[in-house]
């Protein structure tokens, strides 16, 4: 009784436990709603209850609100995309102006975004108009060069033609037609060689030269130049490289052909006159106007840029005001509307501590909306179970989050963080223990530290932004990485003598190698740590290895119990005896009958010295209890404990099966036997509740096969994983040995062998090499793993003791947890 009275009086902890919730009702009169909503939001520490589940989005209250909000924020996105477009950055400081209602707002967004599209859609035109004279211009001047006036037509392919192949008089007979038609003069101008000219992108020209050739039946001549000139496509803004190209053909099918072709594959045909002046009077004539439109579009975007300008001052301002007035009108959706008394009804969770903030908050409200009547604001009694709620700050933040990675904890449930805080970063450390390598987790966590402010504001990548996020979690990390590196004596692998001389020296006089030879102890043991002399001994592997599973084995039966002791705590704080009397004490009774014993022979054996062979005492605690135990016994009456804690063991494992299904059904009887005559004591309050509100009652059916194959489950699992589990902790030897065997590799076969040569160039590329597996493998890859590790002790063998992990977070309606994403 003493204690239970020292454990009443403690006080209480803010973290071990969620904040206490209560269920709440709001009467709000509908001209004071929107103004209490914004007030909550501001306040952020009310989480509504949907009581329209059961209705579309298109039926609520305020559906047209939200439509309003949601258009102007497409309308706010499209102004953000255009100064994005434009290459003008946003502005950072606020902007000096009153503030203005919404539906001002919504008109002069409407305003701003038909002058924008106006200007864009005139940008466009004018972009369009200039492009085809630029690229008729390019088409005069290239197409000139495949142009020679003489006569009607003359092509400069045709004199290839005439020096080098008509000199045979049999190539008439199997000339194509094109050619035939060279050939033979005097022919009229409709039916003699024709040509089109135009511009394509250069992408298309194999394949657009391919289909005219087929087309054609290769009666055609394809002349191509690439234009001087890159062109602005008007829609990616993006600049386009094209070809001029000249076609010459016979005939009017030809030609129809042709047309059809180049506007399948998107090229732009310009006509040009074969009279050189003319082509220099049209060229002139383009080159006018050009410059003519280049300034008129210099002068649009000038105009168009000072529009966005002045309104990338105000976009910040109007999309976080969007924002605000989308998530009101959202959350008002959630409230019951009562068309005859005018008011919404709403319910929601808040914490007890904050029930004075609010109720200020709402009495603002109504002051401030002019409302001749108050909001009510009363506290309602509440079935299920209400949201979880832990107060956390920027330390503690992260360590939460890596437990509500496994679950919420439940209401009230005790919390693994509190020590999650210790025990992970300890854990973590005892599988990384290097103080070298825990100096530069260190730098780098303080490195994040001494910018937090600076970090915070900006926009992080994925991967930065966790790390920043950690920071904390690191910098604990890297301290325990410093003091469990100092007890392993590990400095990138390499011991010091720091506190002081090793207690061991060589056998004699003439041992000049202590590494064959051995050692013998002259002094007292060494005062922190593993002495540096087992560095480089043979018997170094058979001692770490020996030293480390122990250590691992006592940590984790420490861990194991600290968790069975946490399920006490909750039992006693949920008043569930039950819990107590038939899981905590045959679970603690079991896990120490076996693992806490084999913890206090590994601990004896550490201080007496012995050479007993513990696999042996604990093999044979089993298969022959009664046996004497010889040179293994570590203590007087060793065998007769043993016995009685393995027949502890074996009592526990029925003792946690049986009694609590039966007692669980026991009690459920007892208390609903009269049930069926509940209806007798209903009061009218009771059948005017709303079917959607928490105070519904349910009725809850116990089924006792249910129960019972449930608590068999939970026993054989916490039986099995005893075992399990314990050996699961060895994962802090086997990571352990392996970074200090990988530190040990890169630093002896990388940074020593490559400084036993004289030559410099050598020693940069060991020290280059030793330093990127330092910091991409070790310092990166084995942080990793280790940090995997930790978690996993700690969600499987130290969570599934106590916690459950099935409740849900508590989230408030907060303007502060607004994101861009929801616009």
């Amino acid at each position: 009784m003493a204690i239970d009275e020292f454990l009443d009086n403690l006080p209480p902890m803010d973290l071990m436990r969620s904040e206490k919730m209560t269920l709440v009702q709001l009467i709000i009169p509908v001209e004071s709603a929107h103004r209490a909503i914004s007030y909550l939001g501001e306040l952020g520490l009310v989480q509504f209850r949907d009581l329209n589940a059961d209705k579309s989005p298109f039926q609520r209250t305020f559906v047209n609100q939200v439509k309003r909000c949601a258009e102007m924020s497409r309308k706010l996105r499209f102004f953000k995309d255009q100064i994005s477009k434009a290459g003008l950055l946003s502005s950072a400081r606020p902007a000096m102006q009153p503030d203005i209602e919404l539906e001002e707002l919504e008109i002069q967004l409407a305003d701003h975004e038909h002058e924008l599209n106006e200007m864009n859609s005139n940008s466009e035109n004018l972009r369009q108009s200039y492009n085809e004279l630029l690229e008729f211009k390019m088409v005069l001047q290239e197409a000139s060069g495949f142009l020679v006036s003489h006569d009607n037509h003359t092509v400069s392919e045709e004199r290839e033609l005439d020096e080098n192949v008509y000199s045979n008089n049999s190539y008439v007979e199997t000339a194509s037609l094109l050619e035939q038609d060279m050939m033979r003069p005097g022919r009229p101008d409709q039916s003699g060689l024709r040509f089109v000219s135009g511009i394509i992108c250069k992408s298309k020209v194999l394949r657009f030269e391919r289909m005219l050739f087929r087309a054609t039946r290769g009666n055609m001549l394809f002349n191509q130049a690439l234009a001087d000139e890159q062109i602005m496509d008007p829609l990616s803004t993006e600049m386009v490289e094209k070809v001029v190209f000249v076609v010459f053909f016979s005939g009017e099918q030809a030609r129809t052909k042709i047309l059809k072709i180049c506007e399948a594959f998107g090229a732009n045909c310009y006509p040009v006159p074969e009279d050189v002046t003319k082509q220099r009077q049209i060229t002139r004539e383009v080159s006018l106007r050009l410059a003519d439109l280049e300034t008129t579009l210099d002068a649009g975007i000038r105009h168009r840029n000072k529009a966005l300008t002045s309104l990338s001052f105000h976009l910040a301002k109007w999309m976080n005001m969007v924002r605000r007035e989308k998530a009101v009108y959202d959350t008002l959706n959630m409230l019951n509307f009562d068309v005859t008394k005018k008011c919404l009804l709403g319910e929601g969770w808040c914490p007890i501590f904050a029930k004075t903030k609010v109720q200020e908050a709402l009495q603002r409200a109504t002051f401030d909306s002019s409302s001749q009547v108050g909001i009510i604001f009363h506290v309602m009694d509440a079935i299920e179970s209400p949201p979880t709620y832990f107060r956390a700050n920027h330390f503690t933040s992260p360590f939460q989050e890596i437990v509500d990675a496994y679950g919420v904890a439940r209401y009230q449930e005790a919390n693994p963080a509190v020590y999650t805080v210790i025990t992970f970063p300890f854990l973590f450390a005892v599988m990384f223990g290097d103080w070298g390598h825990g100096i530069c987790l260190l730098l780098g966590a303080l490195v994040l530290i001494a910018r937090e402010s600076k970090l915070s504001s900006q926009k992080l990548g994925s991967f930065m932004e966790m790390l920043f996020g950690g920071r904390y979690v690191l910098l604990l990390m890297s301290l325990f990485s410093i003091y469990c590196g100092l007890i392993y004596n590990e400095f990138f692998s390499v011991p010091f003598h720091i506190f002081g001389g090793s207690a061991y020296k060589c056998r004699d006089a003439t041992c000049s190698d202590a590494h064959s030879v051995g050692l013998v102890k002259f002094r007292d043991p060494y005062p922190f740590g593993v002495d540096p002399s087992w560095r480089g001994s043979r018997s170094e592997l058979p001692f770490l290895n020996s030293l480390k599973m122990k250590m691992s084995i006592l940590l984790g039966v420490a861990q194991m119990n600290l968790g069975i002791i946490i399920s006490y705590f909750n039992a006693r704080f949920f008043a569930s005896s039950i819990d107590i009397r038939y899981q905590f004490v045959p679970q603690i009774i079991f896990l120490n009958s076996l693992f806490g014993y084999l913890s206090l022979l590994i601990i004896i054996k550490w201080c007496t010295g012995s050479q007993a062979d513990l696999y042996h005492v604990m093999i044979y605690m089993f298969l022959s209890p009664t046996d004497a135990l010889g040179e293994n016994q570590l203590f007087w009456g060793q065998r007769p404990l043993q016995i009685i804690l393995l027949v502890l063991a074996l009592i526990a494992v029925p003792w946690m099966l049986f009694p609590k299904p039966f007692i669980l059904k026991k009690l459920h009887t007892e208390r609903f036997q009269g049930r069926s005559y509940g209806i007798l004591n209903t009061s009218e309050m009771d059948l005017e509740v709303e079917p959607d509100s928490a105070r519904s009652q349910y009725h809850e059916e116990f089924n006792f096969s249910e129960v019972f194959v449930h608590q068999m489950i939970h026993s054989i699992e916490f039986v099995l994983g005893a075992v399990s589990n314990t050996a699961s902790y060895l994962r802090l030897w086997a990571l352990s040995l392996a970074h200090s065997e990988l530190s040990t590799v890169f630093y002896e076969k990388v940074l020593l062998l490559a400084w036993g040569y004289d030559n410099f160039a050598v020693k940069l590329i060991g020290l280059a090499v030793f330093a990127f597996a330092t910091a991409f493998i070790l310092l990166m890859m084995e942080t990793l793993s280790a940090f995997l590790h930790a978690l996993r002790l700690h969600w499987v063998e130290f969570q599934n003791k106590f916690y459950h992990g099935d409740g849900y977070k508590f989230k408030p309606f907060s303007f502060a947890s607004l994101t861009e994403d929801e616009d």
